[in-house]
């Protein structure tokens, strides 16, 4: 068994076919990490008879004094359950990068390690669990298990099955603020990348990233029909038909209540006579906003999503809404939108990163509760390693917090 380069076609049938397979190792990803400051290499380990055994998209960037660090993002693609394989390629690949001043390779494999309850909390532990002690094993040092988004990609993820949504399963919650969005006239479509200035607009600061990165990740994956861009905007003349509708039946609702009081003032009358006023009142202004927002000119976008489809998985990368209209309940209409938009033609979607903290106090309590509201699958990772190659000089980087400057993430707001 050697190493060798791989050539695009080569790399591409392999990691496509493969059980762990993802975006992330994949030539546009590659490429889209090239216009961010990396080059890349598509690595592989093949047998005497040239077939390929395992490989992986390694970024490689400078780090330190020149030196380099390597990144396999959801990689390697091998079966670490093949102890021959895995100790055959962690080998050669420490070898090839020895010879390339690269110090460490960073890795974090696609490999659930088990399924979170979403009663207790508590993950309920599958064999992948055991691959920690083998990694160690070789040599692969493990890094802090993380709650939130310190590492490179999220260690919890959220994913609804596709195949078996159905809306009856959502919280009650969930189920009001969809309902919401509908009654305000808010629209689903999906737009070219014409439209990603709106999108920018709409999560520039959640990313420390430009207009440029978001445009180069649509064009990258443009080219093999592996994404799409969807905004929501709000429909005027629908939130002013929904709210004069509604307004007209809760109206005759206070009607009858009027009519109550004055045969009898039953505390619970009274009550319930002041709760239809009050709603009656955002009624009224919901359809006055509706009427102004038809005498303006211009289209409002509250809310958008960029996503990648990989095989049988749609991926929410990056999604946001415009926090002037959270009263809209925008960000649950585009996630169900997106949800329908994807279920007869996928297996799953992934709704993107949670916190392995599930109290009410955590700072992301909010995003989890977000998610869990559209009865997801819960997993847990097996998280974050690096591959040493070069131990002195790791050593090095680590004791002057060089490590730390390279992968403090601060751009993280959910």
């Amino acid at each position: 068994m050697h190493l060798k380069e791989l050539n695009i076609e080569e790399f591409t049938n392999f990691s496509k076919n493969h059980p762990l397979s993802n975006f992330y190792q994949s030539v546009n990803y590659g490429m889209l990490m090239a216009e961010n400051g990396y080059e890349y290499d598509l690595i592989g380990l093949v047998d005497n008879e040239e077939n390929i055994l395992a490989s992986s998209l390694i970024l490689i960037k400078p780090i330190g004094i020149k030196c380099f660090y390597g990144y396999a993002p959801r990689g390697f693609l091998v079966d670490y359950n093949n102890e021959y394989i895995l100790q055959s390629f962690t080998e050669k690949l420490k070898e090839y990068y020895y010879n390339k001043d690269t110090i460490f390779i960073k890795v974090n494999p696609n490999l659930p390690i088990g399924e979170i309850d979403k009663n207790s909390f508590n993950t309920n532990y599958n064999n992948n669990y055991n691959l920690i002690n083998t990694l160690e094993k070789y040599n692969y040092k493990r890094l802090k298990d993380n709650l939130y988004f310190e590492a490179q990609l999220p260690r919890f993820n959220a994913f609804i099955d596709l195949k078996n949504f159905d809306t009856k399963f959502l919280n009650k919650n969930t189920k009001n603020k969809i309902r919401k969005g509908i009654r305000k006239g808010l629209f689903f479509q999906k737009y070219s990348k014409d439209y990603l200035s709106v999108f920018y607009e709409l999560v520039k600061n959640k990313k420390d990233k430009t207009e440029y990165y978001y445009k180069d990740y649509y064009t990258v994956f443009e080219k093999d029909d592996e994404v799409d861009l969807f905004l929501v905007s709000i429909d005027y003349y629908s939130f002013l038909e929904n709210s004069q509708y509604i307004y007209n039946l809760e109206q005759d609702k206070n009607n009858k209540l009027n009519n109550k009081l004055v045969k009898s003032n039953k505390l619970k009358t009274i009550n319930a006579k002041m709760t239809s006023d009050k709603t009656l009142l955002n009624y009224k202004n919901d359809i006055m906003e509706a009427t102004k927002g038809i005498q303006g000119d211009n289209k409002i976008y509250i809310a958008g999503a960029l996503v990648i489809k990989h095989n049988n998985l749609a991926h929410i990368v990056f999604s946001g809404y415009d926090t002037n209209y959270k009263r809209y309940s925008p960000n649950y209409f585009l996630h169900y939108n997106i949800i329908n938009y994807y279920k007869d033609n996928y297996d799953y979607l992934d709704l993107n990163g949670i916190v392995g903290d599930f109290k009410n106090d955590n700072p992301y309590s909010g995003l989890n509760r977000f998610k869990l509201g559209f009865n997801p699958i819960l997993l847990e990772y097996i998280g974050e390693f690096d591959l040493i190659v070069e131990p002195k000089s790791y050593e090095i980087l680590l004791n002057n917090k060089i490590l730390a400057k390279e992968f403090n993430k601060k751009d993280i707001k959910e």
